[in-house]
């Protein structure tokens, strides 16, 4: 796989030592469409590193990722101790919650349900409050009495940036239905555009590791199918691309075999 001009460039004049890689985490959005489903992506603005390219809804994690979780297994499905896990899992959820306005929680009192609406005057303040850091995702949900539906990510894989990069992250990348009666909307501040897509559109720019995770998630005919494969991925062996540089300069990323 071929990377954008800006990305070659940076490839080639690297000489190291590379940059300390930071945790974070991004969800690849389902939704139902027919008899398939559909993927939510957003465009990054030009102004943020990876400018112009599609993404998933993700970003670093925070000191404030500090959840209780119902699944009690994170540290062997990130590969990762357990505090470290869940905070992973925490950001996950935040991000989604920030970017999207998408919020994977329930009722105390229903722990099979999800939350409705969140586009509501009150829910927005709240979302917006969380994105300044004003209050933490667990304040918002003891507030709310509401818990984490950690359970409803679905670690799928763990990508590493390449080491010429000057901004380096440990990604783990999940897979999340969209929940009843909620709606995304493009409302991080981050994004020119977001889209519905179908998992199979391939013309659009996106990073590699984007580019293999949809790939693999639109290998699943069905939202079932997914949940399915995500029981058998590995999440928690880091995958870093290798870069390859011929003797006329072009560079290649060459990305680590994984069904």
């Amino acid at each position: 796989m071929t990377l954008p001009p800006a990305m070659s460039q940076r490839a080639r004049e690297f000489t190291g030592p590379p940059a300390p890689a930071r945790p974070a985490a991004t969800v690849v959005l389902l939704r139902p469409h027919g008899d398939t489903y559909q993927v939510y992506v957003l465009r990054r603005a030009t102004t943020m590193v990876f400018g112009g390219v599609y993404a998933f809804p993700g970003g670093v994690v925070d000191p404030t990722d500090q959840p209780t979780t119902v699944r009690t297994d994170w540290s062997a499905r990130l590969g990762v101790p357990d505090e470290q896990a869940r905070a992973v899992v925490g950001a996950a959820a935040r991000e989604l919650f920030e970017e999207a306005g998408i919020l994977l929680a329930g009722p105390l009192s229903e722990p099979d349900r999800t939350v409705t609406a969140t586009g509501a005057p009150d829910w927005e303040a709240d979302r917006a409050a969380v994105q300044r850091r004003e209050i933490t995702m667990t304040e918002l949900l003891a507030r709310r009495s509401l818990r984490l539906r950690d359970d409803l990510l679905l670690p799928w894989a763990r990508w590493v940036t390449p080491d010429f990069e000057p901004r380096r992250y440990d990604t783990w990348f999940f897979a999340a239905l969209l929940p009843e009666a909620q709606t995304a909307r493009d409302v991080s501040g981050e994004a020119d555009g977001t889209a519905w897509i179908d998992p199979h559109a391939g013309d659009l720019p996106m990073l590699p590791p984007t580019r293999r995770t949809l790939d693999q998630i639109a290998a699943c005919r069905s939202i079932p199918d997914v949940v399915a494969a995500s029981a058998h991925r590995d999440a928690a062996t880091p995958m870093n691309p290798r870069i390859e540089i011929t003797a006329d300069g072009q560079v290649t990323v060459h990305l680590p075999d994984q069904n």
